[in-house]
């Protein structure tokens, strides 16, 4: 976590404070909020409040929620305009059902992923959160969480748990074939599914879409499709363990033996 000197560099570096302001307002456009009146966000892992910022110039309200005391004193020593809490948004999030009308969160939800105490279980931590946070939004809001993960195996875990809480939606990428500019938007629908906004720069020459990722919250049946392992087969068996290890289950160690067909008994 940020203590009070570093708090106070990120905030006044130039720098950060526009790529962060460049994302909080990708993240406002994502949410695709009515033009007419103005709005109550979320914002989780507000920081200092530079994305908050963003949402007060669009002329919304919003509340912000952050786990590092430090950052939130530079947004009341900043005179900010949302309320702020101090919280671990692992631990859930604490308002009434149907509070908000959006979400956002920049740089922020990949760092469920860690376990920084013994206590911490990524996969509950994220559960927590994710349901928690479908049951503070209005029924058919959204709720658009920007983040850096450190692998698909961390998306795979991130979307898994929201999917599980009940959220439908997909993963938003901007610029998928930049180095620097590539963003992941996972944007979420509260209620009935919507349509997966366009993610910047996705035209290939041809004038066609990239292929952006989806996810429902229904289960879909293993298929033999080309490059899938066949189900039963010893790697179809060792994916699937693999998949539950990342989600924070127990699985039986690896053996020679495992997925071998016994002989038949006469």
């Amino acid at each position: 976590f940020y203590d009070e000197v570093e708090a106070r560099k990120y905030t006044q570096n130039s720098r950060v404070a526009e790529i962060q302001a460049q994302m909080a307002e990708r993240a406002v456009e994502l949410l695709g909020l009515p033009e007419e009146r103005p709005c109550l966000l979320l914002d989780v892992g507000c920081g200092s409040g530079l994305s908050g910022d963003r949402i007060s110039e669009e002329g919304h309200y919003w509340v912000g929620i952050d786990i590092s005391r430090a950052m939130l004193d530079v947004a009341v020593d900043r005179e900010v305009e949302g309320d702020l809490l101090l919280a671990d948004m692992g631990d859930g999030i604490p308002f009434r059902p149907g509070t908000f009308d959006g979400c956002i969160s920049i740089s922020a939800v990949q760092w469920l992923c860690n376990a920084d105490k013994k206590s911490h279980s990524p996969p509950k931590r994220l559960y927590r959160f994710f349901s928690t946070l479908y049951t503070a939004l209005a029924r058919g809001s959204r709720a658009i969480l920007q983040l850096y993960p450190e692998n698909s195996e961390q998306l795979e875990l991130i979307t898994a748990q929201a999917m599980r809480a009940g959220f439908t939606g997909g993963m938003v990428v901007d610029y998928p074939n930049s180095a620097k500019a590539k963003k992941f938007f996972l944007c979420l629908f509260v209620g009935a599914s919507g349509t997966l906004p366009k993610g910047l720069g996705t035209e290939c020459a041809d004038g066609e879409d990239t292929h952006q990722a989806k996810f429902t919250n229904e289960r879909t049946r293993f298929r033999n499709a080309k490059g899938k392992s066949v189900k039963k087969s010893r790697d179809w068996i060792l994916e699937k363990k693999e998949r539950r290890r990342r989600q924070g289950k127990e699985v039986r160690a690896d053996t020679k033996y495992t997925g071998r067909k016994r002989r038949p008994h006469f």
